[in-house]
């Protein structure tokens, strides 16, 4: 019988979660948590085989309590259950060692597959995750902005002028513009439009 705990800030979600799992003759829920805190208690004094863990919730994010539950135990499998599929959120969930990423949008027989999978030590990704990730293995990510770069380009982003950002960041113009030139060869871009909207597809602001 494979244990698993439900991470999930939505009751209606959990209930639908228990009744298609608890279905399947060799799955068991034996818990439910609303919160990444909550979960990562929960797992550690009950160790399930695998918990099913959401991403964004209030009282602990999914990910950091990802990280807490393989920490301490390295014989719990984790898998994310969510809605979002953003190239950051992916990132995150799988560095911080989920053993899959599936969407809510998957049939109750693709979850208990999953679940199944997970439990035997497979890696188990919806096939739109598995395409950003090899996306993201072809496409290296650019050289990391420095703290004074990422300040200045959010500026940017936000529509303030050079001289706009001189005065909030106490620094000059000239300055900022130094700034400015390094991102664009940094992210191998022509203009601060250009430089906005690929610091943004690869999660740097």
């Amino acid at each position: 019988m494979i244990r698993v705990l439900l991470v999930d800030d939505h009751p209606v979600v959990r209930m639908g979660l228990r009744g298609m799992l608890d279905a399947e003759p060799d799955l068991t829920v034996i818990g439910e948590a609303s919160s990444g805190a909550e979960g990562a208690a929960m797992a550690l004094a009950e160790r399930p085989d695998i918990v099913l863990m959401d991403l964004r919730m209030p009282g602990g994010d999914g990910v950091e309590a990802t990280g807490r539950i393989l920490a301490a135990d390295g014989n719990i499998r984790v898998m994310v259950l969510t809605t979002y599929e953003s190239d950051r959120d992916i990132l995150r969930a799988i560095e911080a060692g989920a053993s899959g990423y599936l969407l809510k949008d998957a049939s109750p027989s693709e979850l208990a597959d999953a679940v199944r999978a997970a439990a035997r030590g497979e890696t188990v990704l919806a096939p739109s995750v598995a395409s950003t990730l090899i996306r993201q293995v072809r496409s290296p990510a650019p050289p990391a902005l420095s703290a004074r770069e990422t300040e200045v380009l959010r500026l940017v982003a936000a529509g303030s002028t050079n001289a706009d950002i001189g005065r909030q960041l106490f620094i000059s113009e000239a300055t900022v513009k130094t700034h400015l030139l390094r991102v664009f060869n940094k992210l191998d871009v022509a203009d601060r439009t250009a430089a906005v909207t690929t610091a943004m597809r690869h999660g740097l602001l």
